[in-house]
């Protein structure tokens, strides 16, 4: 699922300084930002699937309960009780990844401009 290009500043929290006012781009327009803003979206989708560098700028929850669901969080407890190093483990490589997937599109950024 793509999210519209006019909210990537929203999304990857672009802000602008101008003395003590911050701002952010929509469009062709600045707006004051507030430090108290938060941003919802949903999705009717099942099982949206979004671009690596959305994910890694955004929080995302999944309301829906299948059965593979939570087949995996079993797992994951039972891996945490039973081995709890691969637990840690497995934490760090999706940790690493973020930060990997982070990285790269600043890299992407740099690159581009």
């Amino acid at each position: 699922e793509d999210i519209d290009a006019v909210l990537d500043p929203v999304v990857a929290r672009t802000l602008i300084r101008r003395g003590r006012t911050v701002l952010m781009k929509l469009g062709d327009k600045e707006v004051e930002y507030d430090s108290n803003f938060r941003m919802y979206l949903q999705t009717k989708l099942g099982n949206p699937h979004y671009k690596p560098e959305i994910a890694a700028q955004c929080t995302l929850v999944n309301f829906c309960v299948t059965e593979k669901g939570l087949e995996d969080q079993l797992l994951a407890l039972v891996v945490g009780k039973e081995r709890p190093d691969l637990q840690e483990q497995a934490a760090g490589l999706v940790r690493q990844l973020s930060e990997f997937t982070i990285q790269l599109a600043g890299l992407e950024d740099n690159l581009l401009f």
